[in-house]
């Protein structure tokens, strides 16, 4: 293999490095063979390629570097920078950042790996994703894959240390404490982003440990959710492309761990981003296909929110008998559960939420009365915790009452809606901001309506639509 620079001597930080991680020189050529076929750029190095690199000094293409990196972070249990193997100015982008996080292998081994691989490599490279486009075409094969086989249980692991019951349960927390802080202050909080670090240093080391399948199976389940909560958290923060790789890796991790419920409520939320981006007619598909295939095993808030995140998408679509029947059937649903059948994760989804999502259905359809109907069991929400919730609700109903031409409810709203998200960092937010103050142009001439629009340029940081 070409090298693209040489050291005046052998590379010890490497030679140290090696020694620590326990690998032979053998097994981490092939590991970094592994990972680099993952990238879409297969290598054929050898235990000889590696003695060049430690023994001459010699370095690989890229991304080969970083590849070794994480091949040893793998079994140091840690993540190790490029400076600790001696080749701190091969920084790079593996492989082509177009397709990075987006396959869905077959394989569920395959699939494991990859998703540690991604959370290990997208770190140094976020800002590369950011000018990123959406593509809602890079879910057809995510989607149909996990539809033709939602479950495909892997037998377990033998890598590096043992994984155990205890780790689980931090990363069960940890996902439960993302969600609480996402839900009070948004995507950008510190809480929401420092997930992305709980997957990349505790998630994927962890993934290339030692455990049996039931360890391994839900392991790979709260790696999905967390994975779905980094996903959520980058699209209220508008970057739906890095979202994309995350719900794709989820989605992936679903599989591997034979969860359809897990899967499920993957799914669901990519469909919800879709019809966020524009797209309602995949989204209706893309939440269906989530309800149909884990009805037989999941549990009746996970189909709920299936159903509930459909009838969205149907309201973007202006089909109101559509949208009703699905809300009757995420409500059907929601009455059937017990007090604790279902998992924690997805104990947000209760009446108060339908009933939240189906005023904003109401309001794409332009009915303020049916939106006005559900309103009235949304208001025990309390923003205190929900309040971003909260405060894209105030957007929404405010919308409703402008479209039922009562603007004194409508301003009132406004203003509560400004009060509440002026602490919740979330673009998405801004973006319901936004729309409400669209729906004020028919009034613009007046006062009080200058005076919300001024506070929304000066307390949100926005421009007024």
């Amino acid at each position: 293999m070409a090298a693209t620079r040489r050291h005046h001597g052998p590379n010890t930080a490497l030679e140290q490095l090696l020694a620590a991680s326990g690998r032979s020189r053998s097994s981490l050529a092939l590991r970094v063979n592994e990972l680099s076929r993952l990238h879409g750029q297969p290598r054929a190095y050898t235990h000889t390629s590696v003695g060049n690199w430690v023994d001459r000094g010699m370095a690989p293409d890229a991304p080969a570097p970083e590849l070794i990196a994480i091949a040893l972070g793998e079994r140091l249990g840690r993540p190790v920078a490029l400076a600790e193997i001696g080749m701190a100015d091969m920084a790079s982008l593996p492989g082509d950042v177009a397709g990075m996080g987006l396959d869905f292998p077959r394989d569920p081994g395959d699939a494991v790996r990859g998703a540690a691989n991604f959370w290990s490599t997208v770190h140094p490279h976020r800002r590369d994703f950011l000018g990123q486009a959406f593509s809602v075409a890079a879910y057809t094969t995510p989607v149909t894959r996990w539809l033709a086989r939602p479950a495909t249980p892997l037998a377990g692991h033998r890598g590096g240390r043992m994984v155990g019951r205890a780790d689980l349960q931090e990363l069960w927390a940890a996902a439960d404490d993302a969600r609480a802080w996402d839900s009070k202050y948004g995507g950008g909080s510190w809480k929401s982003s420092s997930v992305a670090t709980c997957l990349r240093e505790r998630a994927a080391p962890l993934l290339t440990g030692t455990y049996q399948q039931a360890i391994g199976s839900e392991l790979y389940a709260v790696s999905a959710e967390l994975s779905r909560i980094v996903a959520w958290s980058a699209l209220d923060m508008g970057q739906h492309d890095a979202a994309q790789r995350y719900f794709v890796q989820g989605l992936a991790l679903a599989r591997a761990a034979g969860d359809t419920e897990v899967g499920c409520h993957v799914l669901s939320t990519m469909a919800l981003q879709a019809l966020l981006r524009g797209y309602p007619g995949e989204a209706i598909d893309m939440a269906q296909g989530a309800y149909d295939r884990a009805r037989p095993r999941a549990g009746h808030r996970v189909l709920a929110f299936a159903k509930m995140v459909e009838a969205r998408a149907h309201g973007r679509a202006g089909d109101a008998r559509a949208a009703s029947a699905a809300l009757a059937a995420s409500e059907t649903h929601l009455g059937r559960t017990r007090p604790d059948p279902d998992p924690q994760w997805i104990g947000y989804m209760t009446h108060t939420r339908l009933a939240s999502d189906a005023v904003e259905v109401w309001r794409d359809l332009h009915n303020p009365r049916a939106a006005f109907g559900w309103n009235e069991h949304a208001t025990a929400m309390p923003a205190g915790s929900f309040a971003r919730s909260v405060g894209l609700r105030m957007t929404v109903l405010g919308t409703s009452h402008l479209q039922a031409g009562d603007l004194d409810h409508g301003l009132h709203l406004g203003h509560r809606a400004v009060d509440i998200l002026s602490c919740v960092k979330s673009t998405r937010a801004r973006d319901y901001v936004d729309d409400y103050l669209a729906a004020l142009t028919p009034w613009q001439a007046e006062p009080q309506v200058a005076e919300l629009l001024h506070r929304a340029r000066t307390e949100l940081t926005m421009t007024a639509a």
